[in-house]
C-alpha cells in the first residue's frame, strides 16, 4: 500500500493545497484542493473517498471530482463513487453543498438509478474493509463531529498503522486507542504556532506546546508527520515543534511525499 499526500495545508496560496491523501490509486482520505492536481484518468478511478469531518477544506474537491468524472464514469458502467463520513458530516454535505443552490445533487445525476456518488455513513470505531484494505475510524475533538483514520497495513508489515488524526485539539481518546495500535507513521495537524495558541485552543486544534502534550502520551519513538498549518506559518510553527523535546521523529509533511505501508 501506497499513500501519497496529494495536499496538506491548512489553506490556500500559490504552492499550497489543503487536506487530502490517495490510498493507492482508488482510496481518497478527504478531498481537499490538492484533488485537483489529479490527471482525469486517475479521478476518474477513485472508488471511495473518505472524510474526517465537514469543513471546506476538506470536503471542496468532492463536487467538483463528480462532475468531472460524471461522463467517464457513466459511459464505463462503474458504480457509484462511495463518500464514506459520519451521518452528521454527510448530512451536511446534502444541506449545503448538494442542494442545487451550491451544486447540483450528484447523488442523484446523472439519474437516481445510477448516480455518480452514494453517501455511506460509518462511526467512530468501525472498520471498513475497502477492497481488502482495513481502515478503523478513529475518534477527533473539533469544533465539528470529526474522526481520524489508521489504514492497517495488513499481515506483511505485522499490522502497521499509518494514522491520520484529522483536525483535532486535545483528545485523550486517541492515545487511548493507539496505545493499543502498531504505528508506521503518524501524521497530526498543529494548525498554529504558540503565539495564536489561544486561536487554537477556541478552534479546537493544535499548537507546538499542546502537540508536546499530545505526543508524550504515545509510547516508543514514532515517525511523526505535521500537516494543516496555514500559508506562511511553517517555519513559526516548525520551529516551535522543533524545540520541544520528543522521542520521535518529527518533520513536516509535504505534498507529494508519498509513505509506503
Amino acid at each position: 500500500m501506497n499513500i501519497r499526500v496529494l495536499g496538506c495545508s491548512g489553506a490556500i496560496a500559490a504552492g499550497y493545497k489543503t487536506t487530502a491523501f490517495l490510498l493507492d490509486d482508488d482510496v481518497l482520505i478527504d478531498a481537499g484542493t490538492g484533488v485537483g492536481d489529479l490527471p482525469l484518468d486517475a479521478l476518474a478511478a477513485i472508488d471511495h473517498i473518505l472524510l474526517s469531518h465537514s469543513h471546506l477544506d476538506h470536503v471542496l474537491g468532492i463536487p467538483l471530482l463528480a462532475d468531472a468524472v460524471l461522463r467517464l464514469r457513466a459511459a464505463a458502467g462503474r458504480p457509484p463513487i462511495q463518500v464514506h463520513a459520519l451521518p452528521e458530516t454527510l448530512a451536511a454535505l446534502q444541506l449545503h453543498i448538494f442542494n442545487g443552490a451550491i451544486w447540483p445533487d450528484f447523488t442523484r445525476l446523472p439519474s437516481r438509478e445510477a448516480p455518480v456518488l452514494s453517501l455511506h455513513p460509518f462511526q467512530i470505531g468501525d472498520r471498513l474493509n475497502l477492497n481488502g484494505r482495513v481502515i478503523e475510524v478513529l475518534s477527533a475533538a473539533h469544533t465539528v463531529p470529526a474522526v481520524g483514520f489508521a489504514v492497517d497495513g495488513g499481515a506483511i508489515t505485522g499490522h502497521a498503522h499509518w494514522v491520520f488524526t484529522g483536525d483535532t485539539g486535545p483528545n485523550p481518546a486517541l492515545w487511548q486507542r493507539l496505545a493499543q495500535l502498531k504505528l508506521s507513521h503518524l501524521v497530526i495537524e498543529t494548525a498554529f504556532s504558540d503565539d495564536e495558541a489561544e486561536l487554537a485552543h477556541v478552534s479546537r486544534h493544535l499548537c507546538p506546546t499542546e502537540l508536546g502534550r499530545e505526543l508524550s502520551q504515545l509510547a516508543g519513538s514514532v515517525d511523526v508527520r505535521i500537516t494543516h498549518i496555514k500559508p506562511g506559518e511553517v517555519e513559526a510553527v516548525m520551529a516551535g515543534v522543533q524545540a520541544l523535546t520528543s522521542p520521535h521523529r518529527i518533520s513536516a509533511l509535504v505534498a507529494g511525499q508519498e509513505m509506503a505501508l
